[in-house]
C-alpha cells in the first residue's frame, strides 16, 4: 500500500517536471504555435522520466488547451502547440459553476463588468465591428432560438475583440461558453420569446451604434443594461448590482 503512495507521489513529480520543461521551450521561444514536440519515447529519455509520465503531462496540457496529440503518421501526427484558452477556460468554469461553488449570477456579473470595460475602449475601426453588424443581420432574419442565441454569443465576442485586449477576449469567450447552456434554458422561463428576442435584438444595434459614434460610456451603460435585463427577465435568482461603466 505504501509503495503505491510513493509511485503516486514520484509520477506528479515527473510529470511536473515534464510541464516545466514545456513551460520553458515556451517561453523561450523554442517551442511555437503550429511546432511540434519532441516524440514521446525521445522526450521520456531526455528528462529522464517515464513514457507514462510524459502521457500525462500531454493530457494536462491537451485538457488546458495548449497542445492537440495526434495519432498514427503523417501531418496529423505528433503533439503540436495549438492555442485555445478560451474553451479550456469555459469547460473549467462550467464544471465548477455545476458544483454551485461559483455562482451563476457572479458569472454574469464579471461578464458584465468586462463587457462594460469593452465596449467603452472599442475601437471604432475595428474590423471586429464589421462582423458584429453582419450577426446583427442574420439574427434579424433567425428563427429558431438556438440560432439566435449562437448568433447573440458571437456578437458579444465580437465586440469585446474589437477593444484589442487578447486576455478580457479570451476571458470573455470561457465566461460565454460557461453561461451559453444557462441563457438556453432559460428562454423557457420567458412569457414571450418573439418579444424578447426583438427587444435584444433593437438593444444590439442601439449597443453597436453607440461604439460606432465611439460614445463608450453610452456603450457600456447599454450593454451592461441589456444583460442584467435579461437575466432578470428570465428569473435567474436576484439581478447582480449595478455596475457602473
Amino acid at each position: 500500500m505504501w509503495s503505491n503512495h510513493i509511485n503516486y507521489y514520484l509520477s506528479m513529480r515527473t510529470h511536473e517536471l515534464v510541464l516545466s520543461w514545456i513551460e520553458k521551450q515556451l517561453s523561450d521561444g523554442h517551442l511555437v504555435l503550429g511546432g511540434r514536440l519532441p516524440a514521446e519515447r525521445a522526450l521520456a529519455e531526455q528528462l529522464e522520466v517515464s513514457r507514462t509520465s510524459v502521457r500525462e503531462a500531454i493530457r494536462i496540457l491537451e485538457a488546458m488547451g495548449l497542445v492537440r496529440a495526434g495519432v498514427g503518421s503523417g501531418k496529423d501526427a505528433g503533439t503540436v502547440v495549438i492555442a485555445e484558452p478560451a474553451a479550456a477556460l469555459g469547460s473549467a468554469l462550467r464544471l465548477h459553476v455545476a458544483t454551485q461553488h461559483l455562482p451563476v449570477a457572479d458569472i454574469v456579473e464579471t461578464r458584465v463588468l468586462l463587457e462594460s470595460w469593452a465596449v467603452s475602449r472599442a475601437k471604432a475601426d475595428a474590423p471586429e465591428l464589421k462582423e458584429a453588424a453582419r450577426l446583427l443581420d442574420e439574427m434579424d432574419v433567425s428563427a429558431a432560438v438556438d440560432d439566435f442565441l449562437a448568433l447573440d454569443v458571437a456578437f458579444h465576442l465580437a465586440l469585446a475583440e474589437a477593444a484589442g485586449n487578447a486576455v478580457v477576449s479570451t476571458i470573455m469567450g470561457s465566461l460565454r461558453e460557461a453561461i451559453e447552456g444557462y441563457a438556453a434554458a432559460l428562454t423557457a422561463n420567458l412569457p414571450d420569446w418573439d418579444h424578447t428576442a426583438d427587444r435584444l435584438r433593437s438593444e444590439h444595434r442601439a449597443i453597436l451604434e453607440a461604439v460606432n459614434d465611439g460614445d463608450g460610456g453610452r456603450a457600456a451603460t447599454l450593454v451592461a443594461a441589456h444583460i442584467e435585463g435579461y437575466y432578470r427577465e428570465a428569473g435567474l435568482g436576484k439581478a447582480p448590482a449595478e455596475t457602473k461603466p
